[in-house]
């Protein structure tokens, strides 16, 4: 599954924050509303310890308790950047995406999911191809926020400065209007020639 680009590194054990129909990729900043007391007391062990927690989505946004089964494998470990208690109860959340995680094992915990997940690494090989591809995507994207009036076109400024391809390809798929499994599928392809 993992290639010569991607490599696993050691454990981490996190508390885990199941998403309803979103995918955070790493490097987006999301906020995120939060409800569910589970997901609570998720939020509360990762603001106890380095603020890291992570995102993996749920199958079905339905579920409203979900298990571990209801849990895509793949997550992206994010780092929360403000957290706001709301007066009906729910929590705001602002998080950064930082890096793709692998769920080892869920942990037995009651108040919270808790995962040990091994963290991947993505490196790349500059090469001329890599150079065009990159482009080539950045080309498309532009095409795509003239056509899609939902994108800032700002965005392409800051699409235009990324010159890494895990990170464009990441970027770029964030803004798209893909179904849930397509974005999880991509968030699953550690090969970045692949994903872009």
């Amino acid at each position: 599954m993992l290639n010569i680009f991607a490599k696993v590194f050691g454990m981490l054990m996190l508390p885990l924050l199941p998403l309803r129909d979103i995918i955070v990729f790493p490097h987006m900043v999301v906020p995120l509303f939060v409800g569910r007391p589970k997901s609570i007391a998720a939020l509360d062990e990762a603001m106890k310890a380095n603020k890291e927690i992570l995102l993996a989505a749920q199958k079905k946004a339905k579920t409203d308790e979900p298990s571990a089964d209801d849990i895509f494998e793949m997550g992206t470990i994010g780092t929360i950047i403000q957290l706001l208690r709301l007066p009906d109860g729910t929590v705001k959340v602002l998080v950064e995406g930082k890096s793709r995680a692998w769920i080892r094992r869920f942990v037995d915990n009651d108040s919270c999911f808790q995962c040990e997940v091994d963290l991947v690494h993505e490196e790349y090989e500059r090469s001329v191809e890599f150079e065009a591809l990159m482009r080539s995507v950045q080309s498309a994207f532009e095409s795509y926020v003239k056509l899609n009036k939902r994108i800032a076109p700002e965005m392409l400024m800051s699409i235009a400065s990324i010159n890494e391809p895990a990170r464009l390809a990441d970027t770029i798929v964030a803004h798209l209007q893909l179904k849930l499994t397509d974005k999880q599928e991509i968030l699953e392809l550690l090969d970045s020639k692949r994903r872009l």
